[in-house]
């Protein structure tokens, strides 16, 4: 039985959600189950990444197109609502063991907007069984986040012409 790993993404650059879609695409053409929860983020590339499946599910339990922070405060809370019923489910498909790498894309934000606090995430998190992995992503990463994760990766925007000079 293979060990599975917290992971985290993070980082003011682009790409985390795009490592963590990498890393689902490498898993479930090894034979394994792949589910990614999507939050904060409307509905972007929804109908693209809907053909990944059956290998590997995506949900989005928010049903406003736009992003998060768009939202009026209204809508924001009702928002938030469907958000928790995501982070029911995320727990779920770890205790029933449906998959074995569950990706909480921008779960970190829901920290940031004060929907979640890190201990919730933990509870999430010692669902797991030993052979599951998760991977969260998000843009900001406090110490206390940092304790649930086995490793960390950053992912920072650079300037080509600063990184790479001559």
């Amino acid at each position: 039985m293979e060990q599975g790993l917290v992971q985290i993404y993070s980082g003011e650059g682009h790409g985390k959600s795009a490592a963590a879609l990498g890393r689902a695409i490498q898993v479930a053409s090894s034979g394994k189950n792949v589910v990614i929860i999507n939050f904060l983020k409307g509905t972007q590339n929804e109908e693209f990444l809907k053909r990944l499946e059956p290998e590997i599910k995506i949900f989005r339990f928010e049903k406003s197109e736009e992003e998060f922070a768009q939202l009026s405060e209204e809508r924001q809370q009702e928002e938030i609502h469907n958000i928790k019923n995501g982070l029911n489910f995320a727990k779920k498909v770890l205790t029933t063991g449906e998959c074995s790498l569950l990706i909480l894309d921008e779960v970190l934000g829901l920290i940031d907007n004060g929907i979640i606090s890190v201990e919730d995430l933990k509870h999430i998190v010692e669902a797991k069984s030993d052979d599951v992995s998760i991977i969260m992503t998000g843009i900001h990463l406090n110490d206390k986040v940092c304790e649930i994760a086995d490793e960390i990766s950053r992912i920072d925007a650079m300037n080509y012409k600063v990184f790479c000079e001559k």
